[in-house]
């Protein structure tokens, strides 16, 4: 499946305001929660990765009462200037300054990074954009990037994920070159630097995509087991910087049978589409982002593989495209032992489907 993932390209008319002190943000108030809520108390969580930049975005999102937010680390996207210079750093301090539901702890603030695929929209950049499904590989790209998003996103190439120079560009950072307008070398230096929590991430499917799993195979990588490696090196880096750094494994949940050492490197799965989905790149006004069933084969399996994560101790999230099922999926959800979050595919703002009283 896919994961839902876009550049935050969309600047509104007017707006050259980013910084949460400009748009009006305050800082923390004295006496609020500092202690984080522990995962495994977590009851509700929301998902939005963008407009962040938006208006009041940072502020709705501090001002529910949501135990676990998942957002877009911002200024890792170079698709506009005012975008790049997004205080991240500040919106995930407000945020985290902000109660989560049960008003004595804060909330737990996650970001948003694809391990699976390449964005042409984000900091490490450096090619020409343009590459439409069926035509050649563009010359000055490099070999470790493999084809089009199967899906339909727009600007997403699924990689050679095992390959040194893509995980330099997500963990360590030794081979990126300095820039004098940005302080980070990788991504997780980034997550990091802007005091995230943890981590969420996307495309971890990659290990079983048709293309990546054949390139794998060429090259005699066993694909499961490099994603595990994968994901356990990016926990390492986490956690040995930030002590509890919590990683989120996106969809694939085929991962606990085809390298059942997977439980081992994450603390949570949160998986899409079980019930419900939506169009890829579906903005949301439209309804094509919401309210397409998943077959019932398909729901049946994605829930066996869920309550092995569950088995196994670990957190298991949920989040279905849905507008007018969001009742029975919450209830069916949470029946399961899962924290189910319903919206639209865009995640460009709160939903209008929220949990019981939320």
């Amino acid at each position: 499946m896919s994961g839902s993932h876009y550049p935050i390209s969309t600047v509104l008319a007017g707006t050259a305001v980013l910084t949460l002190g400009m748009i009006g943000g305050c800082p923390p108030v004295p006496g609020g929660p500092s202690q984080p809520l522990p995962l495994s108390a977590v009851r509700t969580w929301a998902y939005q990765i963008q407009e962040l930049h938006a208006p009041g975005a940072v502020e709705a999102l501090a001002a529910s009462s949501y135990d676990l937010l998942v957002i877009e680390p911002t200024r890792t996207d170079y698709s506009s200037p005012e975008v790049r210079r997004f205080d991240t750093a500040a919106a995930v301090a407000q945020l985290k300054a902000s109660p989560a539901g049960d008003g004595l702890h804060r909330k737990l603030v996650i970001a948003y990074i694809d391990i699976g695929q390449a964005e042409n929209w984000r900091w490490y950049w450096d090619w020409s954009e343009d590459w439409s499904p069926g035509q050649p590989r563009p010359a000055d790209w490099p070999e470790w990037i493999l084809t089009p998003d199967p899906d339909g996103w727009a600007g997403n190439f699924v990689v050679k994920f095992w390959e040194a120079a893509w995980q330099d560009i997500v963990i360590h950072g030794r081979n990126q070159l300095a820039a004098a307008d940005r302080d980070f070398v990788s991504t997780l230096d980034e997550v990091l630097q802007d005091g995230f929590d943890g981590v969420y991430l996307d495309w971890v499917e990659a290990y079983s995509d048709d293309t990546a799993n054949a390139a794998a195979e060429a090259a005699n990588v066993d694909a499961a087991a490099a994603m595990v490696d994968f994901i356990a090196a990016i926990r390492a880096y986490g956690q040995a910087r930030r002590p509890g750094f919590i990683v989120i494994q996106q969809n694939a949940a085929a991962l606990i049978e085809d390298a059942p050492t997977i439980v081992g490197v994450v603390d949570a799965i949160a998986q899409e589409d079980t019930w419900y989905g939506g169009q890829a790149d579906c903005d949301w006004e439209r309804s094509c982002g919401y309210d397409v069933p998943q077959s019932a084969q398909e729901t049946t399996e994605i829930l066996q593989l869920l309550d092995s994560y569950r088995a196994a101790g670990k957190a298991v999230f949920t989040v279905d495209y849905t507008v007018a099922r969001a009742a029975e999926v919450y209830a069916d959800a949470t029946a399961r032992g899962y924290v189910p979050y319903c919206s639209r595919t865009a995640l460009s703002r709160l939903t209008t489907t929220p949990p019981p009283g939320k």
